[in-house]
């Protein structure tokens, strides 16, 4: 179950995605007929068409429970990338780290970048704000 830093960071990374695009949290994502999934955050630069979207968003985050398993988190990031999610993000809050997916793997970053859109968030300042009120 999450927890409250798990709820801040979702709160204010999505209200910071939010200026670039259509942002929404804990949104039921189906990847294929038989393949629903709840993204912790999702980022649309169009409206999706329906309530549950079965077009993929520009940016899915998945911010880590404490009771999520290694292996069931990769399954997702794997199953997002297939489905045709550019840009897969994950946010470790006991660790207090960001990754990306890329090649399928995770790579510590310290920041999120979309330079396209011109966002960026840093580690730190995400986690000192989510923290400290």
């Amino acid at each position: 179950m999450p927890k409250w830093l798990h709820a801040r960071l979702q709160v204010l990374l999505g209200a910071r995605l939010r200026a670039v695009g259509l942002a929404a949290t804990e949104l039921h994502l189906r990847l294929s007929e038989d393949t629903i999934r709840i993204a912790d955050i999702a980022l649309f630069l169009d409206p999706p068409r329906e309530e549950i979207p079965a077009s993929p968003p520009f940016v899915v985050v998945e911010i880590v429970s404490p009771d999520d398993s290694h292996e069931e988190l990769l399954r997702k990031l794997i199953e997002y990338r297939a489905w045709g999610v550019q840009h897969i993000w994950v946010v470790e809050p006991s660790l207090r780290t960001f990754h990306k997916y890329e090649d399928g793997g995770l790579i510590r970053v310290e920041a999120f970048e979309l330079p396209e859109l011109n966002f960026f968030v840093d580690v730190q300042d995400l986690f000192a704000e989510a923290i400290d009120r």
